[in-house]
């Protein structure tokens, strides 16, 4: 530094300029780090996420099925497609009345395994005893009032009672079913759903009774 007075002062015109620069860099906003993902890798995520949520559903809320036969005729007809709900049996149980789909006992296959579900519609309920004769189900000695049938039944079955945690259940095609008169009762823990919804044809498109 100068003893002169006079002397102009001189700046240090490194230092000006390295702070002006780094009062820039401070002000400047901050770039965005950009997260390029393989739209390959993108697209079977999703394709798996999709699975697995269809899976999810699928097990846990409500699956399609098809009519294979006759045997519920004439409420469905064969190659009706329906949608099976399986969450109202967690909460209640079924009602007399009620279209289920539910794996046959597995003695009716002792050699093959467990085959295609069935669907039939339910009639007795635990503890009940039912009998059918005359053309009638009978009930806890009253006849069911049943518009729903083809036909009366031309067999005579029971009276038997109806185990706990099993359900009996016939076919509305009653003289064409291969059901609870045949073969015995359900048990519970075979129960899928309850169709409740008819998606095809299109033109009976509905609820089901």
């Amino acid at each position: 530094m100068s003893d002169n007075p006079n002397q102009p002062q001189v700046s240090n015109s490194s230092n000006s300029e390295e702070s002006e620069s780094q009062a820039v860099d401070r002000a400047k906003p901050a770039t965005p780090t950009q997260n390029t993902q393989n739209p390959w890798i993108e697209g079977l995520q999703t394709i798996g996420l999709s699975v697995v949520l269809a899976l999810g559903i699928r097990h846990f809320v409500a699956e399609a099925r098809y009519i294979p036969s006759g045997s519920m005729e004439p409420t469905l007809q064969i190659n009706d497609r329906l949608v099976v709900e399986k969450v109202s049996y967690h909460f209640n149980e079924p009602a007399r009345g009620d279209i289920i789909v539910f794996w046959p006992p597995d003695e009716l296959f002792p050699n093959e395994g467990r085959r295609d579900a069935f669907i039939k519609r339910v009639i007795g309920l635990p503890g009940e005893t039912v009998q059918v004769a005359a053309g009638r189900v009978i009930v806890d000695g009253q006849s069911l009032q049943e518009e729903y049938i083809k036909a009366p039944p031309e067999y005579q079955w029971g009276p038997e009672t109806v185990p706990p945690s099993s359900y009996l259940v016939l076919g509305d095609n009653r003289n064409s079913s291969y059901d609870s008169h045949s073969w015995g009762f359900v048990p519970q823990e075979n129960i899928i759903g309850r169709a409740v919804v008819r998606f095809w044809p299109p033109d009976r498109v509905g609820g089901l009774n």
